[in-house]
């Protein structure tokens, strides 16, 4: 990309077919356990996974890069229908503000026993230290899908 500000004016939409019913899907992204060992794009590992599944709930993390640096991240889910649906504002908290904010809406469709999810990345704020990361959103989402197939393949 020649310009990373013009990719962040635009809205991310990913959409897999998982081998998995949509309640094994949907426990793999909220079932902190679960969700640990898949986030992230390859080589990052996530020594801190919390989640507070619920509405105004929190699910913090911090991904570790293969450097072994440390990027912490915080989502506020905004909306949680069981096994359909999660929406939540993820935000990197950078001294006194945060980098960017970015709603996510992730649906799970029943697709005769496999899992049609469709995740949505819609960035709301953003700062201009965060465009090298905003500019990776769609290569880390679909690298922590990839993970995400390989680990349900596990299951």
């Amino acid at each position: 990309m020649s310009n990373p500000s013009e990719a962040l004016k635009k809205d991310l939409v990913l959409t897999r077919i998982f081998d998995a019913p949509r309640e094994i899907v949907f426990r793999a992204w909220t079932d902190p356990k679960h969700l640990a060992e898949w986030f992230g794009p390859h080589g990052f590992t996530n020594p801190v996974c919390e989640v507070d599944l619920r509405p105004g709930g929190e699910w913090r993390h911090v991904m570790r890069g293969p450097d072994g640096n440390d990027y912490p991240m915080t989502a506020i889910f905004q909306e949680v229908v069981r096994p359909e649906r999660l929406v939540f504002l993820t935000y990197v908290p950078d001294k006194e503000k945060s980098l960017f904010e970015i709603l996510n809406t992730v649906t799970f469709n029943d697709q005769a026993g496999k899992t049609k999810l469709t995740l949505e990345a819609k960035v709301l704020k953003s700062t201009p230290e965060a465009a090298p990361m905003l500019a990776g959103m769609e290569e880390g989402w679909s690298q922590s899908l990839e993970r995400l197939t390989k680990y349900l393949s596990k299951s």
